[in-house]
């Protein structure tokens, strides 16, 4: 029977929470939706949905869903080539058809073959993106606003290059609310009667210290003034006309162009595989430990992805930077994140003249400190200690990740992985030890307490290089498993290549039993001489039952 999680059981912590991922998600709804082309109030429409839609069918406690930075070069190149807005968001419908069917042919369960390093290395190098991307606004420079994981800007520029520019580019209004941003944030976190206040947080104080000073500055005509440029920019419908023009709805017409079914398939496998990581991250993340079901958070996005483009959203992802401001801000259950998609939702038809006010140097400067907490240096010294087959997979991901995007990154980096265990694996396939004497060579093979057919290669090229004329002792008395190709492997040597060569071959430790998997009709006990003929005989009973 499932249990039953009641959603208002943390509300004093979740709504703080959901506070603070609204004023995350609010900026890079609008910056996600400027970099890819597409109406700014879409970017909303898919916060709000991700928010209260996804947040509630969702299983995680943790994740937030919205825009997320990885599509926008796919969805700019897609409205392009699509030709209409309204088009694309068919092919946004479709997207969230197909996640719906990953979801019931249970394709989530790939989430559990990510190793930890690798999601580790993602999450430092999400974090050092954002610091990166963020330290523009901080100081004022505000026209490379291009989402939290792109690396390569429209202009050709990086964003490395974009970073020399900030010296051309400060403005000192921005850099002091900055700096008194960071103050509060700092010793919200540290000075104990401040960290008692958990109902309000630091970042709402710090956005509303930001807002007061530089109300202060225009007033009093100070240079120091931050003009609309640096200021969030949300449309303000003045009418409900107003607000229906700035929705858009799809065009299904566009369903008989094949290029709409591409796009759609390529969305849906992107955010699928983005999702995935972000809720093993997020699962990660979560001081409790629970544990999301993958499929149904693919389903949860298809509904998501669906309703969104029939209200003129963009796609969406579950995403690290919501989801790690979430966790970072005491989150408890999901309703933090529906919270965060209410407030959304209230704020765009409120309070948008008093969302307009809020500059975006305060908000870099909370993403700043959400950025240090996912690359921190803590992090970096726990995989160097556990060792070069941890430390370089991780490295490798955040390179790739800060340098190309996230699903290239952390390609390469479970590559990179899967090529550290098989190295490990050769190596404790077994120890070599080569005695030599005047009447020939004694080889010594002690083989590893599991040996698996991935050790195959390493022991076959290790036999092949054994001299004529020469003692070989393989020891398996440390040895609990053997694979079935290592026996037929050791047997072949044993009888015809060591018979032909003169090689003196000794078995010492083989039990007489293993658990030999996918073996029928085998006795409870086989030494390694009889297993030939035993295995021989399993094979004809096979074959002659598939005859019939």
């Amino acid at each position: 029977m499932k249990k039953r999680v009641n959603l208002f059981a943390n509300l004093k912590s979740d709504f703080a929470s959901g506070l603070v991922v609204f004023l995350v998600a609010l900026p890079l709804c609008l910056g996600i939706a400027m970099a890819s082309g597409a109406p700014l109030f879409s970017g909303i429409i898919s916060g709000i949905i991700g928010g209260i839609v996804v947040g509630y069918l969702s299983q995680s406690h943790i994740s937030v869903s919205g825009p997320a930075a990885g599509l926008t070069a796919i969805i700019l190149t897609a409205i392009t080539d699509l030709g209409a807005f309204d088009v694309f968001l068919t092919a946004v419908f479709i997207a969230g058809l197909i996640q719906l069917g990953l979801g019931f042919l249970k394709a989530g369960s790939i989430s559990n073959y990510f190793p930890t390093n690798v999601i580790e290395g993602m999450l430092a190098g999400i974090g050092i993106i954002i610091i990166l991307k963020q330290l523009p606004h901080a100081f004022g420079y505000d026209a490379d606003f291009e989402g939290d994981q792109a690396f390569v800007q429209s202009d050709g520029s990086n964003t490395i290059s974009s970073l020399f520019e900030i010296f051309n580019h400060i403005h000192m209004g921005a850099v002091i609310i900055t700096l008194i941003s960071f103050v509060i944030l700092i010793a919200w976190d540290k000075v104990s009667f401040l960290k008692k206040l958990k109902l309000i947080p630091g970042a709402l104080v710090a956005v509303i210290a930001g807002i007061i000073l530089n109300e202060i500055f225009i007033s009093s005509g100070s240079a120091f003034a931050i003009g609309k440029e640096h200021l969030v920019s949300l449309p303000i419908p003045t009418s409900f006309e107003e607000f229906k023009a700035i929705i858009v709805t799809p065009n299904f017409a566009g369903v008989t162009n094949p290029q709409v079914w591409v796009v759609g398939l390529t969305i849906a496998i992107v955010a699928s595989i983005e999702t995935l990581l972000c809720i093993e991250a997020s699962d990660r993340m979560d001081a409790q430990k629970r544990y999301t079901n993958t499929n149904v958070e693919l389903k949860a996005q298809g509904i998501g992805n669906m309703v969104s483009s029939l209200l003129g959203g963009l796609p969406m992802t579950s995403v690290v930077v919501r989801s790690s401001a979430n966790n970072n801000a005491g989150a408890k259950s999901k309703m933090s994140a529906i919270i965060h998609g209410v407030l959304l939702l209230i704020s765009v038809l409120a309070i948008p003249v008093i969302l307009n006010k809020i500059p975006l140097a305060t908000l870099a400067t909370i993403l700043i400190l959400v950025g240090y907490k996912l690359a921190k240096p803590a992090t970096f010294i726990h995989f160097w200690e556990k060792g070069k087959y941890q430390f370089v997979p991780f490295v490798a991901t955040l390179v790739f990740v800060v340098a190309t995007d996230l699903l290239k990154g952390v390609a390469i980096g479970i590559v990179i992985s899967v090529i550290f265990v098989l190295r490990g694996n050769l190596k404790r396939a077994y120890s070599f030890k080569k005695e030599e004497y005047e009447d020939g060579d004694v080889i010594h093979i002690d083989l590893a307490q599991e040996v698996s057919f991935l050790n195959k290669a390493a022991i076959k090229l290790t036999l092949n290089s054994v001299p004529e004329n020469s003692k070989v002792i393989i020891n398996a008395q440390d040895t609990v498993y053997i694979a079935h190709d290592i026996l037929d492997l050791i047997k072949e040597f044993k009888e015809t290549r060591a018979v032909d060569q003169n090689i003196k071959v000794k078995l010492k430790g083989f039990k007489k039993a293993y658990e030999l998997e996918n073996t029928p009709d085998l006795p409870n006990h086989v030494s390694i001489e009889h297993y030939y003929d035993v295995a021989k005989r399993a094979m004809v009973k096979r074959t002659e039952k598939e005859k019939f």
